[in-house]
């Protein structure tokens, strides 16, 4: 995916299409406020998409800044001007920055004044980034007065709630010690996914720490499509109705940003990628802060003594159990099964555990073992261990290139002579420039993997529509994986409320490339993807996913 980054998320997708009209063309558009935030040199801003006609104005005026502190934020717009699909950053207003706008704000929401209540109150907005100090103080009012007046019992607003502001406040802020202000309001905006603070389900704040390497020549493509698929996410379930808080940190160089309270207090941690800033992250981290390994499989270490922690992405081990599974699953009494692994590997602590899960798995396997340079004189060694009235189920112990093309070249000399043979092996294999591809369906390749995107499935036909709509180009895997990984988590946090994580086990999901099926082997461990996918290639030149191997 290829993006222009002028600054961090700033996603500018040339178009042909994108061209300027004038405010007089056409009638305005509405701004859809984001909620999406980075952070970048100590600064908040919001990730806003730009959709068709609207102007450098009218977003402005939406979230409340001026055109200056855009074009201050993305220099990139003063040479390119405003792209449709464009993402841009909207500088989040500090309580001293909104000094300036209290005369515009009262203005309009004046003229929102009930008939009932003309003459003694207003009615306000609230904001996303308001609460009732803020309020209060646009206002010149007291927090107890405007409580008083909408028969708050806690401070805790919704974004849109109308709230009634009292044109003379007779009512002062000593009558009611702060100590005497529930912590939480019971109460919900109809506009609005939050539900009771009770349980807090519904309402989600989450953090994402992504190496986005903003402020290098060539900025992470990787992460930035992992985010483009988050935000996906992020519409996707507030269209379902729940109210999310998104914070986006850029973790380039390896450095973590500082334990604020944002993160302690968010529902899910997302990233970052690396088993050493996991570990770090995981260090500093209290233990109600969940914390998720997005895209590195060998991170699963963690899961030892951080019940906090859960590793995404299937481990090779857990596909190599699934391997072992399915071949006790396909295999017969007459069939044979051989294990092949490379002679003097270094990985011998590798091979015997993976021998270990053969054995677990109740399959009865023959060993062969040979180095590379021996690769045209094994095939007679070979053929003596297989059988020529049933197949042969061959697994692969080895995620060596060149070693795993040796043997893929040896099973297909058998197979010409009339052997049949059936190929298990990592999923790495798939990726592997040098094997010929029509070698990998002559041998009915099987394969656990942890990714796989079914393009005929209904629910990716819709997704694909949807990025190439949104960003002018095509989702790779990582965008894939961002949404997957987005949409799961807020998910369940969003349904069970603050204590999701104690029923994650059984939210078992089918996503868009990935399999969920969370498991804890103790209550002092974290939580493994066992959830993979079975991929067949055919001797038709098909590519097919097996059942969803749970």
């Amino acid at each position: 995916m290829k993006h222009l980054f002028p600054i961090l998320i700033s996603i500018i997708i040339a178009s042909a299409s994108g061209t300027w009209v004038s405010a007089q063309d056409y009638p305005p558009v509405p701004v859809t406020i984001s909620k999406e935030k980075v952070k970048m040199n100590g600064k908040t801003y919001l990730s806003h998409i730009v959709q068709e006609r609207q102007t450098l104005y009218s977003i402005a005026k939406a979230y409340g800044v001026t055109v200056e502190q855009l074009y201050e934020a993305n220099p990139s717009l003063i040479d390119g001007g405003l792209r449709k699909n464009a993402i841009i950053l909207i500088p989040v207003l500090q309580k001293d920055d909104l000094k300036d706008e209290r005369k515009n704000v009262q203005e309009d929401n004046r003229k929102t004044v009930e008939a009932e209540d003309e003459g003694k109150y207003i009615i306000h907005t609230v904001r996303w980034y308001e609460d009732l100090d803020v309020i209060a103080g646009k206002y010149n009012v007291t927090v107890q007065s405007i409580m008083s007046a909408n028969g708050l019992t806690g401070r805790k607003l919704t974004r849109r709630q109308k709230l009634r502001i009292p044109l003379y406040d007779t009512v002062s802020e000593q009558t009611m010690p702060d100590d005497t202000i529930p912590a939480q309001n019971a109460g919900t905006d109809a506009d609005s996914a939050t539900l009771s603070a009770d349980d807090g389900k519904g309402s989600v704040t989450a953090t994402m720490m992504l190496p986005f390497d903003a402020m290098k020549a060539v900025p992470n493509e990787g992460s930035m499509d992992f985010y483009c698929g988050a935000l996906m996410a992020v519409k996707q379930i507030g269209d379902e109705g729940s109210d999310v808080d998104l914070n986006v940190y850029d973790v380039d160089g390896n450095i973590l940003p500082s334990m604020d309270d944002q993160i302690r207090n968010s529902d899910v941690i997302i990233g970052p990628i690396s088993p050493a800033n996991l570990e770090a992250l995981l260090a500093g981290c209290p233990k109600t802060a969940s914390v998720v390994s997005p895209l590195d499989h060998r991170a699963e270490y963690l899961c030892s003594g951080n019940p906090n922690f859960i590793q995404a992405p299937a481990s090779s081990l857990k596909l190599y159990e699934d391997l072992a599974r399915w071949i006790r699953e396909d295999s017969n009494p007459a069939e044979r099964v051989i294990a092949i692994y490379e002679k003097g590997t270094k990985n011998t602590d590798e091979l015997g555990e993976m021998s270990s899960i053969l054995e677990s798995a109740g399959v009865r396997f023959m060993p062969f073992s040979y180095s590379i340079l021996e690769g045209r004189d094994v095939q007679k060694p070979l053929m003596e261990l297989m059988t020529s009235e049933a197949a042969n189920r061959v697994i692969v112990l080895s995620e060596s290139e060149a070693f795993v093309n040796d043997v893929v070249r040896n099973l297909n000399l058998l197979i010409h002579d009339e052997y049949q043979i059936v190929l298990y092996g990592s999923s790495k294999i798939r990726g592997f420039e040098t094997i010929e591809v029509d070698n990998l369906h002559n041998t009915c390749l099987h394969t656990s993997s942890a990714y796989y995107v079914d393009y005929d499935d209904v629910k990716v036909k819709d997704f694909v529509k949807r990025y190439r709509a949104l960003y002018n180009t095509e989702p790779t895997p990582f965008a894939f994986q961002g949404y997957d990984i987005t949409y799961y988590f807020l998910k369940q946090c969003s349904e069970g409320g603050k204590d999701w994580l104690n029923s994650l086990e059984g939210n078992d999901m089918s996503m868009l490339q990935s399999n969920f099926r969370f498991r804890r082997t103790s209550d002092s461990e974290g939580f493994v993807n066992t959830g993979v996918r079975r991929i067949v290639y055919g001797p038709d030149y098909s590519v097919n996913l097996e059942e969803q191997a749970y």
